[in-house]
């Protein structure tokens, strides 16, 4: 059975130890500006996965992986000795992709605040395609309807008026 409690507390001190030994201990010209972002530790606690950015180039992250991977010995005696624990966990450095996913969230936040800003300006130069108020009053519906019943009575009542055209077209609805 496997203990996520120890497990998470073993990878914060690994975290810790891993990036005091980074900054007290090891003197590498190829290790640059390294940050510890994040630890693992398996549940059987025997691998640890160690994640960290680079602040650089290619060329940079790459000489600081490199400078990682020489360290892995003294790191791992270091933090056996520093935690105590029975058997001192392997440890593997991964780059951290989450600064390279931040950023390509960044740059679609922007896309999305130009385009919105595209359509604010259009949207200030609009016209409306009818009135500015396309919805009738209560009051404007009942003057209406009682005109447009007057028209209807008249026109029926004068010669060639809509009935005579409903007639022609089929027969009226009224």
């Amino acid at each position: 059975m496997t203990d996520t409690a120890r497990a998470r507390k073993l990878a914060d001190r690994i975290r810790v130890v891993v990036a005091e030994t980074l900054q007290r201990r090891i003197k590498d010209p190829r290790l640059g500006y390294v940050t510890i972002t994040d630890t693992r530790v398996t549940g059987d606690l025997r691998e640890a996965t160690v994640f960290y950015t680079v602040y650089g180039d290619d060329e940079e992250r790459a000489a600081s992986a490199a400078a990682l991977e020489s360290a892995k010995g003294v790191l791992r005696s270091e933090v056996g000795r520093q935690t105590g624990v029975r058997f001192t966990p392997t440890l593997a450095f991964v780059a951290d992709a989450l600064p390279d996913n931040a950023r390509t969230i960044d740059d679609l936040l922007a896309k999305a605040r130009a385009a919105d800003e595209e359509v604010r300006k259009s949207a200030t130069d609009a016209q409306y395609a009818g009135d500015a108020d396309p919805y009738r009053k209560p009051a404007e519906a009942e003057d209406e309807d009682a005109d447009s019943i007057d028209e209807a009575a008249a026109a029926a009542d004068e010669p060639g008026g809509t009935r005579g055209a409903a007639d022609e077209d089929g027969p009226s609805q009224a």
